[in-house]
């Protein structure tokens, strides 16, 4: 044997153990990593993340054709390190509100991949569940492309003490659904939530369908299982037919492809990472002419991006309204600082909520 190869083979030797004791250290980290992200209800990939550190390491290594190399190695061990996350995330607990197929539980599951999905009743009960410990996090809808905001979760938001994390955009996909065997011809009456029938009326009433309305889309597609009548239809998930043995007789037959849900990741705690770029606000102004007026002049004044406002009607105080605010950038800035003590001076009640990353679909 050549002593150059003995000498490589020495080198790799103690390479190979370096690298070991390395990658324990690694996978240590990313144990680390991963209990920030439970307590703080983020997902386990963050692709700008792992963006910057790619293109920041790809740096140290100086040689072209080795860095090429370097690139996938570093892919390669990221993705080995969100395996083990995902296999520590098994006992991560997220509440939704609904049963198995419904968007939220779908939203959960896309979210939180190898986590386990609790149902509550309602959206009182999945937030209640969070505040409670019985959940580590809990997933709601928070708005729809089609129907507008869901109050009953803004309302929660506002008066409880759980922080989003995260704003998820899931886009709906209505779908036709029979028993195996059955075909559109076949269809006489369609089940589903009155949201999804309505989005969905130019269809069924070309199809001349009569309908029946739900509680959700989920229940509708059991329905039709349950009775294993061909003459039976429901709207649904693709995911929901799977879920319950049914048959996609038409896929998309939405009125309007542009049917998206947000749905916000509530915790009890409040993230803080370069990942979430945008912030929410939630606020009451004083009862005074002009006050909304100053709480926006005060955003703008300080180069604040204002992505969203809505007012909701405050349940213990007839005629007065919050607002809720999503604006781009954090508030942990000296800038941000000086903005939200200016807030206080006009507002009755002023909440920072949450950061989340804008436009982050499932």
């Amino acid at each position: 044997m050549s002593s150059k190869l003995e000498e490589a083979r020495k080198i790799i030797n103690e390479v190979d153990s370096q690298m070991a004791e390395l990658f324990v250290k690694r996978m240590k980290a990313a144990e680390m990593v991963y209990e920030h992200k439970k307590e703080f209800g983020l997902p386990i990939l963050d692709e700008k993340r792992e963006a910057i550190v790619i293109e920041r390491n790809s740096l140290l290594v100086e040689n072209e054709v080795y860095k090429g190399y370097y690139i996938d190695f570093l892919k390669h061990l990221m993705s080995l390190s969100r395996a083990y996350q995902y296999r520590m995330q098994s006992g991560l607990k997220v509440a939704y509100s609904g049963v198995e197929g419904a968007f939220a539980h779908i939203a959960a599951g896309r979210i939180f991949p190898e986590s386990s999905r609790l149902s509550y009743s309602d959206f009182k009960a999945a937030y209640s569940a969070v505040e409670k410990g019985e959940c580590d996090v809990a997933v709601l809808p928070i708005e729809n492309s089609y129907a507008g905001e869901v109050g009953q979760t803004m309302d929660l938001i506002f008066s409880g003490n759980l922080h989003i994390n995260g704003i998820y955009e899931l886009e709906v996909r209505q779908n036709l659904l029979g028993i195996k065997g059955a075909d559109a011809k076949d269809i006489k009456k369609v089940a589903s939530h009155p949201q999804a029938l309505s989005q969905c009326r130019d269809y069924l009433e070309m199809r001349g369908y009569e309908t029946e309305e739900m509680s959700n889309t989920a229940l509708a597609a059991k329905l039709v299982s349950d009775k294993g009548d061909k003459s039976y239809g429901a709207i649904a998930s693709m995911e929901t037919a799977e879920l319950y043995g049914l048959e996609v007789i038409e896929k998309n037959i939405n009125k309007s492809g542009e049917n998206t849900t947000r749905f916000a990741v509530l915790s009890k705690v409040c993230a803080n990472s370069p990942a979430l770029s945008s912030t929410v606000l939630m606020l009451s102004v004083k009862h005074e002419a002009g006050s909304l007026a100053n709480a926006i002049n005060i955003i703008g004044q300080h180069g604040y991006n204002m992505t969203a406002l809505r007012s909701r009607p405050m349940r213990k105080n007839s005629w007065q309204y919050y607002f809720y605010v999503e604006i781009d950038g954090t508030v942990e800035t000296e800038n941000g600082k000086k903005m939200i003590g200016e807030l206080n001076k006009v507002c009755d009640i002023l909440k920072i909520v949450g950061t989340f990353a804008p436009h982050t679909e499932i």
